[in-house]
């Protein structure tokens, strides 16, 4: 599929780079250019050649376009996972548009959340294996506050990544996350062990790795100073999953989901640990609860 327009194509350049600017994850800077590419070449079928001309309807249109498309690869039609991915890039690709001064593109429709968007969660033993791989080196200590950042605190990848030394609040056992889907802001509880972890990261490593660079205000920071990228902490991440000897395909959302089931599992109610996620509604929390009476 092979879009004509030069317009969208030098967007969907623009909308690479600028996924790969913000750290996003090299799956999503893949993947999410190629949903709207396939989006655009959607338009010019309908004769629609500027992003002004997009309408609530048209998008509302593509979207009945694509629950009646049939799957390339295998029987059937597209599964609810896949439209959540088209809508994902859209709403990404939409934020793109609005920051960079392209555009206001509304993206009027939902998809149903299904328990199939979640594929891996890890149980308590793993999550204590990735703990005790990480060793005390400044980028242990690192590794062991990314695993309290992602799991004790159930942050989102983009969450974690723009934490900065100012948001982490030890005296009050809390963290703010400043810049959360839909940019709302949180508190979000620390138990003790996390207190601990991201003390010992803060007090024994980041020192380490910010040597000469006294300003920089993020928390996770790389062997340069500089913030740590979200493609870097996933690569940390699997060294420590090979570490573990764990077989699951993980990423940090893992640690995310994974934290969520565990909660529930422990008795803890739907609407505190909707609170605790970040999530909008109950809605969002409540595919855990499928998940946590199966495993």
């Amino acid at each position: 599929m092979e879009i004509k327009n030069n317009i969208y194509k030098t967007l969907e350049n623009g909308f690479k780079s600028w996924l790969q600017t913000l750290g996003y994850a090299k799956t999503t800077i893949k993947g999410s250019p190629a949903l709207v590419k396939e989006f655009f070449f959607f338009l010019e079928q309908k004769q629609i050649f500027s992003i002004e001309k997009v309408t609530a309807q048209l998008i509302k249109a593509y979207f009945i376009y694509l629950s009646r498309r049939r799957h390339s690869k295998k029987p059937g039609a597209l599964s609810n996972n896949t439209l959540r991915n088209n809508l994902g890039a859209l709403r990404r690709f939409a934020k793109y548009l609005r920051e960079t001064g392209q555009g206001n593109m509304e993206i009027p429709v939902t998809i149903p959340v299904g328990y199939q968007g979640i594929k891996t969660i890890l149980t308590k033993q793993e999550i204590k294996q990735l703990y005790q791989v990480a060793d005390q080196t400044a980028l242990g200590l690192r590794d062991k506050a990314m695993l309290s950042v992602y799991y004790g605190c159930g942050l989102r990848r983009n969450e974690g990544i723009n934490l900065d030394v100012a948001d982490i609040q030890p005296d009050a056992n809390k963290l703010l996350v400043r810049k959360g889907k839909g940019y709302k802001e949180r508190f979000v509880p620390m138990t003790q062990a996390v207190k601990t972890g991201l003390e010992n990261y803060l007090v024994h490593a980041r020192t380490i790795l910010t040597a000469g660079k006294a300003d920089e205000t993020a928390f996770f920071v790389n062997v340069k100073g500089t913030r740590l990228s979200g493609n870097m902490m996933y690569e940390r991440l699997q060294q420590l999953k090979e570490k573990a000897g764990i077989i699951k395909d993980i990423g940090l959302h893992t640690l995310r989901h994974s934290i969520a089931t565990h909660l529930l599992k422990d008795g803890m109610k739907i609407e505190m640990v909707s609170r605790f996620l970040g999530h909008s509604s109950l809605g969002s929390t409540q595919v855990y609860t499928h998940i946590a009476n199966e495993t």
